[in-house]
């Protein structure tokens, strides 16, 4: 059986580990270099990189026997062209999603661009911490006020440098992060806020929040988009329900 998995995230990465002990054929689908470099030594899998639309994902799942989707939970453009695409090829599709964060204490949007408009009418430094792409959004607040905290690939920095950031207000680090480094980051840049998504545990969300009620940061969470596919929230499940294809096929 050929499994086609989407997904650079930490638990996509965990899964192809998972799955490439399997007796099949494991496809892992990845955006970036980057993704693909952090699934370096993994000999059994082959790695596609590069972004795919609809159609090219419906062509790469012909004859497939399962499609699994690990993206991020905020790829909502990804996750719905992966869908599209499993309908159209008719490939199975498994959504493997992560289990949200206690965020009781945040304040709670539902985008960046209403995250911005309100620390616009606020005071004090900003960690923003919800990615490249979202930068944008933050135009309107005022620029020395803005660190941002991204991944250190050349398209992030310049994201960074298209929204005005100076270069000492640019964070170029992978996460996730522990407690101790994201109160060391609050400190060193004199953080009032902190903008963020609920990636969960493997986007160390918990350390977030932590770090921030220690330092006294107030954090502000873009609230997470509805999936729109039945989802799998555990990774042996889903490598479970592999197997059992597997030795269904098999028979």
């Amino acid at each position: 059986m050929r499994v086609v998995l989407f997904g650079g995230t930490t638990e996509g990465r965990q899964l192809a580990r998972e799955l490439g002990a399997l007796p099949l054929t494991l496809q892992v689908s990845v955006a970036t270099p980057l993704g693909k470099e952090e699934l370096a030594g993994l000999e059994q899998v082959e790695i596609l990189t590069g972004r795919l639309g609809a159609e090219e994902m419906a062509e790469l799942l012909q004859g497939a026997g399962l499609c699994i989707d690990a993206t991020h939970p905020y790829a909502v453009e990804v996750s719905g062209n992966i869908r599209l695409a499993c309908e159209k090829a008719g490939i199975p599709l498994r959504r493997l999603v992560r289990p949200q964060a206690a965020g009781e204490e945040a304040l709670t949007v539902d985008s960046c661009a209403q995250a911005a408009r309100l620390l616009a009418a606020e005071e004090g430094n900003i960690l923003l911490t919800t990615g490249a792409k979202e930068l944008s959004a933050f135009a309107g607040v005022e620029k020395t006020r803005l660190y941002a905290r991204v991944l250190p690939t050349a398209a992030s920095i310049a994201a960074c440098e298209a929204l005005g950031l100076a270069h000492r207000n640019i964070i170029a680090m992978e996460g996730p992060f522990t407690r101790r480094m994201n109160e060391a980051m609050l400190e060193q840049y004199h953080i009032r806020w902190m903008v963020t998504k609920d990636g969960g545990a493997p986007g160390g969300m918990e350390e977030k929040l932590a770090a921030a009620r220690a330092m006294g940061v107030r954090v502000v969470l873009v609230r997470r988009p509805r999936e729109q596919t039945d989802g799998v929230d555990s990774i042996p499940a889903l490598v479970e329900e592999v197997r059992k294809m597997l030795e269904e096929e098999g028979k």
